[in-house]
């Protein structure tokens, strides 16, 4: 039930809600379940909480042709092209607070291609675990 716990509460953080689940996951740490299979399953659940992001951007964008959306389909025609050449990258960086959940969205609205965005978000929050999980083991700590 904790395992299950954490990916509910990992794909939940990952969405446009405001939650957290680092506290979770130290508290899982300190209780002294497998730390690669917390790893795996935070990371798992934060992926696929950031992949729903992605595809509700992407369905935003059916929206574009109503009268009062706030974006010409030419501005958002040019974002795209922008965001492909230069903002995939950032996408490395989609576990960071405040702006890592808007950005998975935008990822969807900019049709980055699933896949990339798939291995980028991946990569980015299964790092971020990885180093979460070494902080609080006291890898990364001062040896106390």
């Amino acid at each position: 039930m904790a395992y299950l716990s954490l990916f509910v509460t990992a794909f939940l953080a990952a969405t446009l809600l405001p939650l957290s689940s680092e506290a979770l996951l130290a508290a899982l740490i300190y209780q002294h379940y497998s730390l690669p299979l917390l790893w795996g399953v935070a990371t798992l659940g934060n992926t696929l909480g950031s992949c729903v992001n992605w595809y509700l951007g992407k369905q935003c964008l059916h929206l574009q042709q109503k009268k009062w959306f706030p974006f010409s389909p030419e501005q958002i025609n040019h974002a795209q092209i922008r965001f492909q050449r230069y903002g995939q990258w950032s996408l490395l960086f989609a576990w960071v607070p405040i702006i890592g959940d808007p950005l998975t969205f935008f990822a969807g609205v900019m049709r980055i291609s699933f896949y990339r965005f798939l291995v980028l978000v991946f990569c980015g929050k299964a790092i971020r675990y990885f180093f979460i999980i070494l902080l609080v083991t006291g890898v990364l700590g001062n040896g106390e």
